[in-house]
């Protein structure tokens, strides 16, 4: 920190005007307009040329002064001399401040009081007071720190001015106020900062050096930093150091020892520091504890390459480990094998139980497959109620094969929830490196291939992948491929199928049926692309536009003088969806079709889908939309899911209605579905009609529609006239 300049010494005499004549209290001017102080000078008295000419160079000497600022001001405050120095400190020249009171020009800030009070003791007591520094600012808005010093001026004993000389020291303040910052930058910092000399040894430590490492100051003062402990390897040090005499920098993660012995990592930050003359004079380091850091790294790592709700590792880090498997079976020529498991009816579970107990099942299925398999092993869950596992060093299919069923029979064990039993099985796939494979994306293809076969023969098994299976998916894939074009280019139609009342011959519905014009293989029927576009979700998309289409066709139909209600038959799928409801009014009301005017066909399986199916339903009736139960007789629905949902129609299933003729079970079937629908109030409709005869004993048994070839084909523009019986 840099001294305060020496005190300036008071003049021993005083310039005065060279006429004796002029009162003391308002000296005469120097030549460029400023006052000349009055006081005592030598040869006062002859006030010869000698006099005279000390005096010139005296306010000469006073005003040319380079760096000090050289005012007096008089008894009220006015300013009587103002040299070149002040002007430039304070940017005021000196006809603006010469027989102006000082107070205008320059304000002393917070301390302007105090700055009163020690000029008006001057005049008081005759007495200089001691030096001091002053923060001040001028008329024309600089701030300066400046150094003070005031004396007073007499003359014949009796005070006339206030002589005052100043340094501006405002340079000196801002260093100080730097070296004041740093040196609370350094005490203060989080990190350890370690100040060493030009040979590495320890000089000065701050605060965070203790908190961090636990040594105190004197345990590293007079040392090198490699005596605080790092477990570095031999050499690591002089490599440090090399490269941080050649970059004046190095920085890098070590692993250091606290004093209580735990290991803790640190980023540790090395400067050199040079003189004047380019020498290194010292070196800084900077010590940051990250176990926090690496703490946090290692958690983030963890969520993004684990499963949040079973936390089994992720596709991401399955990936990984699959790709380091393949690596070492090439090097090694260790076989092995990818499984992929998928979940037998897992849905109707969320449907039933809820979300909640969706996710703890699968939790519990994780926890199964954990202990099905070795700690060399990974299971992965990849979202829903797929998982994969990676089986390494197997010696075949044998070991494969041992513990898919180790894992068939594991998930199939009955799970508990909240006291209500529910059980699983599950279809797998699998998939052996090199047999069928030697990539991962080869793998985990093939594997999901044969799951997939697993799940059409049967569920609950496992199979092992051949290429017979992946023609037949091949073949598939590149059916769902043309059926997202066929949508973008609008090759779907529809034909349609009356039913007609068996008392009037009536037609007072017609069905919509889904066809696919396909540009190479012609009109396809729903079954042909159906399948394929339930289990890819394309059926929702397919779906809306056959509501679309059906609705403004029964529309333009009543238009022409034949109201009837259009029928449509809605899949499982179709019935689950959170869509379903704003597609069908969105059909109504772009068609301009009363609710009523529009039948949802579903399957008997939707009766025992559980809650949201049986609340969608509601939610349809609720519009004046009807339902109608298709093809019934053929699924598993129970007589009270029948009661429950709110039907207005019943199907017959044709496989009865053919058979009526010569089959007495069919032949007694029907009258008892007929009765149940009539208990029920339902309206009933025989499907499958082919002759007369059948139609006969349908209108016998109080059948109230018929449908099939004997009512009329599907066709595009079928016949709505009356029908003859």
């Amino acid at each position: 920190m840099n001294e305060p300049p020496p005190k300036p010494a008071a003049p021993t005499s005083t310039p005065s005007s060279a006429s004796s004549s002029a009162p003391p209290s308002d000296p005469p001017l120097a030549g460029d307009g400023q006052a000349i102080p009055a006081g005592d000078f030598p040869g006062r008295a002859e006030a010869g040329p000698e006099a005279f000419g000390w005096l010139h160079h005296f306010v000469t000497a006073l005003e040319l002064a380079p760096a000090v600022a050289v005012h007096s001001m008089d008894q009220a405050g006015t300013i009587r001399f103002w040299n070149r120095a002040s002007e430039e400190l304070y940017g005021i020249p000196s006809g603006e401040a010469v027989g102006k009171p000082f107070r205008e020009l320059v304000f002393h800030l917070d301390h302007q009081a105090e700055f009163e009070d020690a000029i008006a003791a001057i005049w008081h007591s005759g007495h200089a007071p001691p030096a001091r520094d002053w923060q001040v600012q001028s008329r024309a808005g600089r701030r300066h720190w400046v150094y003070s010093c005031h004396y007073p001026v007499k003359h014949d004993s009796v005070m006339q001015e206030v002589f005052c000389m100043e340094v501006d020291i405002t340079a000196r303040k801002e260093a100080e106020s730097n070296l004041a910052q740093a040196a609370q930058v350094f005490q203060n910092a989080r990190d350890a900062i370690i100040m060493m000399d030009a040979d590495y040894r320890v000089r000065a430590v701050n605060g965070a050096f203790t908190s961090i490492t636990g040594h105190a100051p004197e345990h590293i003062l007079g040392q090198s930093l490699a005596s605080l402990g790092w477990d570095a390897a031999d050499g690591f040090y002089e490599r440090i150091w090399s490269e941080l005499d050649g970059q004046d920098h190095w920085e890098g993660e070590l692993a250091s020892v606290r004093s209580n012995g735990e290991h803790y990592p640190v980023r540790v930050a090395l400067t050199a520091i040079r003189d004047a003359h380019g020498d290194v004079s010292s070196y800084m380091a900077m010590l940051s504890d990250i176990s926090e850091r690496k703490r946090l790294e290692e958690q983030v790592r963890h969520q993004a390459e684990h499963d949040a709700l079973t936390g089994l590792p992720n596709r991401i880090l399955f990936l990984d480990r699959l790709h380091h498997a393949l690596a070492t079976w090439r090097r090694q020529r260790d076989r092995c094998a990818v499984m992929f498991l998928d979940l037998d009816k897992f849905k109707p579970i969320n449907d039933t139980h809820g979300h909640q107990a969706g996710d703890a099942v699968l939790r519990e299925v994780a926890a199964r497959l954990r202990a099905c398999v070795r700690r060399v092993d990974t299971i992965s869950r990849l979202g829903g109620d797929e998982f994969v596992v990676l089986l390494t060093d197997i010696k075949g299919a044998d070991q494969a094969a041992h513990v898919a069923g180790a894992v068939t029979q594991a998930v199939a064990g009955p799970i508990d929830l909240k006291g209500q039993q529910v059980t699983l099985s599950v279809s797998i796939g699998i998939a052996l490196c090199p047999d069928d494979g030697d990539d991962v994306e080869a793998l985990l293809h093939h594997a999901d291939v044969a799951m997939y076969h697993a799940k059409q023969d049967g569920r609950d098994t496992f199979r092992f992948f051949n290429p017979a299976m992946n023609a037949h998916v091949i073949e598939r894939v590149e059916l769902e491929n043309r059926l997202r074009k066929a949508i973008e280019s609008h090759e779907f139609v529809l034909e349609y199928q009356p039913e007609v009342e068996v008392a009037s011959g009536r037609v007072g519905t017609v069905e919509a049926l889904l066809r696919w014009r396909h540009p190479e293989r012609g009109l396809l029927l729903p079954r042909h692309f159906l399948p394929v576009a339930e289990e890819s979700g394309l059926i929702v998309p397919i779906g809306e536009w056959v509501l679309q289409e059906a609705c403004r066709q029964a529309r333009a139909w009543g238009e022409a003088g034949f109201p009837v209600t259009v029928a449509v038959n809605l899949s499982a799928a179709q019935l689950a969806h959170a869509g379903l409801l704003p597609a069908v009014d969105a059909a109504l009301q772009d068609a301009g079709l009363a609710p009523g005017a529009l039948e949802l066909e579903i399957v008997e399986e939707a009766l025992v889908r559980g809650e949201p199916a049986f609340e969608t339903a509601l939610a349809l009736r609720a519009r004046g939309v009807q339902l109608s139960i298709d093809r019934f007789g053929t699924g598993t629905s129970s007589l009270e899911a029948l009661r429950r949902f709110p039907l207005t129609k019943l199907k017959i299933d044709r496989s009865y209605v053919g058979d009526v003729g010569h089959d007495p079970v069919d032949a007694a079937m029907v009258p008892a579905i007929i009765s149940v629908a009539r208990s029920l109030g339902l309206r009933v409709v025989g499907e499958g009609v082919e002759t007369a005869e059948q139609l006969d004993f349908l209108r016998q048994h109080g059948c109230d529609d018929y449908q099939g070839f004997y009512a009329g084909a599907a066709m595009a523009k079928p016949d709505l006239s009356p029908h003859s019986g």
